[in-house]
């Protein structure tokens, strides 16, 4: 039983900002239902797979729910999601608001259908702002929050980062806003809608590290945080591979010169002497800290910098991070067997609970694989489930129109 067992969540996102913030509640204990299109989220089409529909972004981003296909565009569709939401605790959607509204879907309707019921709207702007109606991606909402202009600021070419981040922190934003929302309900008894924006999120992420002299009024400079700045800041090139160590308190350089045989260098150069001095010369420390890198090899360095308590690891692959030792030993990665997949490798939820240890019960489904049961669940008799699959409105798997 995890820590949000007795919560039900109905999901109505897609991609992966709202199915990650979906699964994170799932995998904490809530039961959650998927409600996809019937055409299914387009994230089952993306990668390699075994079967049609069952890619591994949609595998690593939906297990610890239900799946059930409804039209919402058809009436019937739309009275049995209301069904569904009126026994919720929950609904996620990052369907934009005025397409919720046409569907009938909007938060007034939805807070008559189910007083208490907390609406977490993820969108990716500020609905109030002259970007309200724009569709947001990953990408858009990495430029609009700084992040390319942080590299160009590092003397590189602008660049994404090559992962959803975007779509992962305001999925994770989303699960506090949620469970806050939950948490105020306990006092007032009341449900509330809850907007969560992709582009305010992150632009307060990035700029909590770099506003810098922007923060004043007038501004000091023209922001940016210097160490994270620096075109110099990357992994260490040791003779056989890379390193990531970060030498960076006063103990760690003493340390890391003292394990090298050169122990009189933060006296003898003031660079290496205070925080702030090697802050203000950050681009040539770390210049001459890759020079001396490229001495030993990476097990070398390794082994120094844990001999010497100066924080390393090493720069792993996609492939190299499985067989990571202390990955291995806390059982992070574990094979389990998918019921259509076959065998799958599956991540732990990576928090630990002295009592109410989270746990995924179940594994990412098949499109509508679930639909009966959560319609039966939710009251529907056989004559009324089997009139949704005979008009359309409900889709089971293989194209069935019986339960």
């Amino acid at each position: 039983m995890g820590p949000l067992d007795g919560l039900r969540v109905i999901d109505m996102t897609s991609v992966l900002m709202g199915p990650y913030a979906t699964q994170i509640l799932g995998d904490f204990g809530a039961e959650v239902v998927k409600v996809e299109a019937p055409e299914g989220d387009v994230v089952r089409r993306i990668g390699p797979g075994r079967n049609e529909g069952m890619g591994p972004l949609f595998l690593n981003t939906n297990r610890s729910k239900k799946s059930i296909v409804l039209d919402l565009k058809t009436e019937d569709g739309r009275a049995a999601m209301l069904r569904l939401i009126a026994g919720a605790d929950i609904l996620v959607t990052n369907v934009r608001p005025k397409a919720m509204t046409r569907l009938g879907l909007g938060w007034e309707a939805l807070k008559a259908a189910n007083p208490r019921l907390v609406y977490g709207a993820l969108v990716g702007f500020d609905q109030t702002g002259p970007y309200a109606d724009r569709p947001a991606y990953d990408d858009l909402i990495q430029g609009g929050s700084c992040i390319p202009w942080s590299y160009v600021r590092a003397g590189q070419r602008p660049s994404y980062v090559p992962a959803a981040v975007a779509d992962r922190i305001v999925g994770m934003a989303a699960v506090n806003a949620i469970l806050a929302a939950v948490q105020e309900r306990t006092r007032s008894g009341e449900g509330q809608r809850v907007e969560i924006p992709m582009f305010e999120t992150m632009v307060s992420m990035i700029l909590g590290d770099h506003l810098g002299g922007l923060t004043y009024e007038p501004p000091l400079d023209k922001g940016g945080y210097a160490r994270h700045l620096s075109p110099e800041r990357r992994p260490y090139e040791t003779q056989d591979g890379y390193v990531c160590a970060l030498v960076y308190t006063d103990g760690h350089w003493q340390r890391f010169f003292r394990a090298i045989g050169r122990p009189e260098m933060p006296a003898a150069d003031p660079r290496y002497a205070t925080f702030a001095a090697r802050m203000a010369h950050i681009d040539e420390v770390y210049a001459e800290l890759a020079e001396i890198m490229r001495t030993r090899t990476t097990a070398e360095w390794l082994a120094l910098f844990d001999e010497a308590d100066v924080p390393a690891l090493p720069m792993h692959s996609f492939e190299s991070v499985l067989e990571d030792p202390h990955l291995v030993e806390t059982g992070f990665f574990q094979s389990v067997e998918h019921p259509t997949e076959g065998p799958i490798r599956s991540m732990a939820v990576p928090v630990t609970y002295s009592r109410s240890q989270p746990a995924p019960e179940r594994l990412a489904p098949q499109l509508g694989a679930d639909g009966v049961q959560v319609l039966s669940a939710a009251g529907f008799d056989e004559a009324e489930i089997a009139g949704l699959a005979g008009s359309g409105a409900l889709r089971l798997p293989g194209g069935r129109e019986d339960g």
